[in-house]
Formats: C-alpha cells, structure tokens, sequence
C-alpha cells in the first residue's frame, strides 16, 4: 500500500435545508508533506468534532482503487483525489483485509485502525447528490479512520506498512456489514463490541442495535 495523494481542507459554507453549514470534506491535494497529529491533521479543518476528529479519528483513509468505481457511478463529478473527504488516498486498501487494532507504519507516523466511515449528508453535498450516501452505506467501500499513536509528517509515495495485527479481529468490511447487510447478526455485533480498539463512538452505535434484540 501505497500513499497516492495527501489531502486537507478550507472551512466551507454549504447551504443544508435553508442553513448554513460549515464543513470541511472539501479536500483538496497538496504537494507538501502533512503532520499526522494526535487529534487531527495539521493544517486541515475539522468543523463538526462529534463526529470527525479526535483520538479515534484522527485521519481518514481511502482506497485510490475504489475511485473507478465511483467514477463510473458518477461521471459527471470533476473528479480528483480527496473527493471523499479522505486525508490520504492510499493504493492498495482494501477494507476486506484490513482489520480493526491493526498497527502501520506510514513514514514518520505510525497508526492504528479503528474503524469504517460512516457517511452522514455532507458527502451528498460534496456530489451535489444525497444518493451517494445510501449507495456509500451498502457498497464495501467505506474508507478506514485511524488513530494516531505516534505523531509524524507523511507524503505521497511513502508505504503503509503493516506492523502488527490480531488475525482473530474483525476486518473493517465486516465491522461496517452491521450497519446494512448484517444488523441481525447478533454474533457478528456482539464481537464488534468486544473488539479492544474499535473507535468507542462506533462501539457505542453498534450496541444501538442491539436495543430490542435478545441479549
């Protein structure tokens, strides 16, 4: 795997149901290298931090392979990296084989997975069309937030190089399933819950599901 642009964003106003809204998925690529800070990336803007940001999403990962894809959905975007509003477009992520607690080294920054993205209406307004969030939540492309356990600059062209890994830990993949596809599996759910390093805002949505389920 491999870093194919790295990307930050302006503060934005976007007009939401007769508001104003400020946002930041408006990500654009830069040349220069960018700091992978405990809470955030340096020199990016994260507006709403109830849901972005923090220790358990500190950066946002996506797939550069996915990009055909969604272009081919939707051709008439003006498509360039960042477009999901991910920090680092990597080559190579796959969600089906990256798992929950796994550990990478990308260049001076080493970090952790903790869970998928969950989209919310800010990416439709990213495509001017709210349909990419219903198609974003049942396709098996939902991007990989990170923690950042050692604070470093990265680059497009550096590796993420896997450091450690529980194979035993459920992969992003199966993690974001319970959200469409597997909210009635109860072990599936019930495993997501245990998993030591799952973000505890994504921890706290799956055992939403569990309400009105036995136990």
């Amino acid at each position: 795997m491999k870093i194919i642009s790295t990307n930050i964003a302006k503060p934005t106003i976007i007009e939401w149901r007769g508001q104003k809204v400020e946002t930041g998925i408006y990500k654009y690529a830069v040349e220069s290298p960018i700091f992978l800070g405990a809470e955030d990336v340096s020199n990016d803007h994260v507006i709403d931090r109830r849901y972005h940001g923090g220790p358990d999403k500190a950066c946002y990962l996506y797939s550069a392979d996915h990009y055909a894809f969604w272009q081919n959905k939707y051709p008439n975007q003006d498509w360039k990296w960042g477009m999901f509003g991910e920090n680092l477009t990597i080559s190579g992520l796959s969600e089906s084989e990256i798992r929950i607690g796994d550990r990478f080294q990308i260049g001076n920054a080493e970090v952790q997975v903790t869970q998928p993205r969950q989209p919310c209406f800010k990416l439709g307004v990213r495509f001017g069309d709210q349909s990419v969030v219903s198609d974003f939540w049942t396709l098996p492309y939902p991007g990989v937030y990170v923690r950042v356990l050692s604070q470093g600059e990265v680059q497009s062209g550096d590796e993420m190089i896997l450091i450690e890994r529980d194979p035993e830990s459920l992969s992003v993949s199966q993690v974001f399933s319970i959200f469409h596809s597997n909210k009635e599996n109860l072990e599936l759910i019930r495993k997501a819950i245990t998993e030591p390093f799952i973000a505890a805002s994504c921890r706290r949505d799956i055992e939403k599901l569990l309400t009105g389920k036995s136990q």
